[in-house]
């Protein structure tokens, strides 16, 4: 629709401007207007800031449903003992290459260092679980003196239930597996449920060095148990001589010689040390060990004594001869016979123990001695009791 013209307008000889030129000078007059408005909004925000930082500095509880009073409170009544040695529960929110931050809902943070995470070695924490979420119980073993923020350790907690479920495995006399992680003149050093044990050389029951031991993982049992003195004991022997408790007297089992000496030779039966004297090698007579036997050599043996407590066995080869000097003659074939020989062995004394009763039974004294129907020795079976009875007059095995 053309632009209606006022009469100067007509007087002067104006004219309308090209209608291209018209839409130009639009947008020139929206972004003035609402350049305009924003300097009206950052003016009311200004004030808006300004009223309320005025209002923070001279009265900053106005409005406020408690009191500063109350809200002080509030902190104490939730706050704990923060004493050394306190136990508190804490939930671990960061973790960091020197520890991990625990909200234990104090005032401020706690931190746990690397060294107090794990009773074990660990290079971060993560390797003992130690993520955020994690809720835990710590102890407070201390406070930074920088900015008064508290150290907690599960490495302590840890440590006190160590011993003390070594002390009851030791009431149980338990077989425990512990790794050796290192050795000295006096012994092993191994690791069990988390602590660093001793085990004297006396107490190894295989004729293996420290260095052969290293890194390897094998059981024992508990000697002694002293957190007071921080003494952990330890014992192959006894456990390795718990695990072959079935091996009875006259049991027949194959063994490794270890070393040989002039009274006998050391024969290892499945990782217990046991001494085959050398008047159990044959009924011959043997002068010189090493004509018949070898460090190395694999035989059959027969179980004569087994102390259990002591963790020591005494061996022999000369009841399994079929004939005497076998042994030094033909080796080969007392092996084969070992079986057999060894049940007619047992058998023999399961005759002489029979015997045995018979007589106790014919001289029973007149003032009535009380007998139960399995009569003073026992009841009668195939095989020896349990407990053992000692068939060799050859002392004990000893190590030198």
């Amino acid at each position: 629709m053309p632009m209606a013209m006022t009469a100067s307008q007509l007087r002067w000889g104006w004219r309308p401007p090209p209608k291209q030129q018209r839409r130009r000078m639009a947008p020139v007059v929206c972004s003035v207007a609402i350049e305009n408005a924003q300097k009206k909004e950052r003016a009311r925000l200004k004030k808006l800031f300004e009223e309320a930082y005025e209002r923070c500095r001279t009265a900053p509880t106005e409005g406020v449903s408690f009191t500063l009073q109350q809200f002080t409170d509030a902190l104490d009544k939730y706050d704990y003992e923060s004493e050394v040695g306190t136990k508190v529960k804490g939930t671990v929110f960061a973790t960091d290459g020197g520890g991990a931050y625990v909200d234990i809902t104090a005032k401020s943070a706690a931190y746990l260092p690397l060294q107090e995470a794990c009773i074990s070695k660990i290079k971060k924490v993560e390797e003992a679980g130690i993520v955020p979420g994690l809720r835990e119980e710590f102890m407070i073993i201390g406070e930074n003196g920088t900015d008064d923020t508290l150290i907690l350790s599960l490495r302590s907690i840890q440590y006190d239930l160590a011993w003390e479920r070594c002390r009851q495995l030791q009431a149980e006399d338990a077989v425990v597996k512990g790794k050796v992680v290192s050795a000295n003149k006096g012994g092993l050093v191994a690791q069990v449920e988390g602590l660093k044990g001793f085990v004297p050389f006396s107490q190894i029951s295989a004729k293996s060095t420290g260095e052969e031991l290293l890194e390897q993982e094998i059981s024992f049992k508990f000697v002694e148990v002293d957190e007071e003195q921080s003494r952990l004991v330890l014992s192959h022997r006894k456990a390795v001589a718990e695990s072959q408790g079935q091996l009875g007297i006259g049991s027949v089992v194959i063994g490794s010689v270890q070393s040989i000496k002039p009274y006998g030779a050391f024969v290892d039966i499945g990782g217990i040390s046991g001494l085959l004297h050398v008047s159990q090698i044959s009924h011959d007579r043997i002068t010189d060990i090493t004509t018949v036997l070898q460090p190395g050599d694999i035989l059959k043996v027969m179980i004569l004594s087994h102390d259990r407590q002591r963790g020591r066995v005494s061996l022999s080869t000369k009841k399994l001869e079929p004939s005497p000097g076998d042994m030094i003659r033909n080796p080969k074939l007392v092996f084969e016979k070992a079986e057999e020989m060894a049940q007619t062995f047992r058998q023999r004394i399961a005759q002489a123990e029979a015997m045995a009763r018979a007589d106790m039974l014919r001289f029973q004294p007149e003032g009535g001695l009380s007998l139960s129907g399995e009569g003073i020795l026992g009841p009668l079976s195939s095989d020896l009791p349990p407990e053992g009875v000692n068939l060799s007059e050859v002392p004990l095995a000893e190590e030198s």
